[in-house]
């Protein structure tokens, strides 16, 4: 029964940092429809960037922070001088974004060694929580914590605040919405640079958690990709939903049959879209 614990455990804390990622790409490709096959790469670079902070000065939280900043950084400038010019032009966006996806790869591979690298957690991470007989890492559940706050508080900004509700609008009629004098260009530059800054923050908490090295950006891209389609497009709840069934199905998957862990993430894949082709909370058109 404590395996099982541990497994579930093990589940939702990788689920929530696929969700700290996935709910970037979300708010871009279902809200904005832009699709940035780049978002992985905002995921490794941000944890690099993060992890020479770390190593510079020690400071954890520091490294947090860069992180975030950095991927933000680097998303605005996307949006703003490239994202801008090709709205609405899907093929293009995939092809740019593709082609950015190399140029960030050699950039990693020429500033940061080739190893797995990982970002040393402070002291009172670094330890294990004992509860009924199950021994957990206290940093897993620190990323549960962490991804149950940022879930609520995107929830409440889209769903509740002014900005969300223009944002929503200016999706659905853009048109309708310049006219009564709110600039479309800003919101998008805002939810872009936010889903960039999302990344940012998973790619340095997953440094400390998963570490980093060559070829991690598409991995958690292809992750992210599977659970924003689960999840049902524009929907944080549906990627909330989706990211904790696909830690679980990875969890549980590398415990019982490691030999087919990957099978078992795109089996649950494959039977949610039989029965809810728009995926778990996603509308039809």
């Amino acid at each position: 029964m404590s395996a099982i614990s541990v497994q579930l455990l093990n589940g939702i804390a990788y689920g929530m940092l696929l969700f700290l990622l996935a709910s970037g790409l979300t708010l871009m490709f279902g809200l904005m429809k832009v699709i940035n096959m780049a978002h992985g790469s905002y995921y490794l670079l941000a944890g690099y960037f993060g992890y020479t902070i770390a190593k510079l000065t020690g400071d954890f939280y520091l490294a947090i922070i860069a992180g975030i900043v950095f991927a933000a950084v680097l998303g605005y400038l996307m949006e703003r001088f490239l994202f801008r010019l090709i709205y609405n032009m899907e093929l293009e966006q995939v092809l740019l974004t593709f082609g950015f996806i190399y140029i960030f790869q050699d950039i990693g591979l020429w500033l940061w060694p080739r190893s797995i690298l990982v970002i040393t957690k402070p002291a009172w991470l670094a330890g294990s929580l004992t509860a009924f007989d199950i021994t957990f890492p206290v940093y897993r559940v620190a990323l549960i914590v962490t991804g149950l706050v940022i879930a609520t508080a995107l929830w409440f900004f889209q769903e509740k605040t002014r900005v969300g509700a223009m944002v929503r609008a200016g999706v659905d009629d853009r048109e309708m919405v310049t006219a009564l004098g709110i600039n479309v260009n800003i919101l998008f530059t805002l939810i872009f640079t936010l889903g960039a800054a999302l990344a940012g923050l998973a790619g340095v908490l997953g440094a400390a958690y998963i570490g980093l090295y060559p070829g991690l950006d598409l991995e958690v891209l292809i992750m992210a990709l599977v659970v924003v389609v689960i999840g049902g497009l524009g929907s944080l709840t549906g990627t909330l939903a989706a990211a904790l069934l696909i830690g679980l199905a990875d969890a549980f998957g590398k415990a019982l049959i490691p030999e087919f862990a990957m099978f078992s993430v795109y089996a649950v894949m494959a039977l949610v879209l039989i029965f809810r082709p728009t995926g778990l909370f996603g509308r039809k058109e």
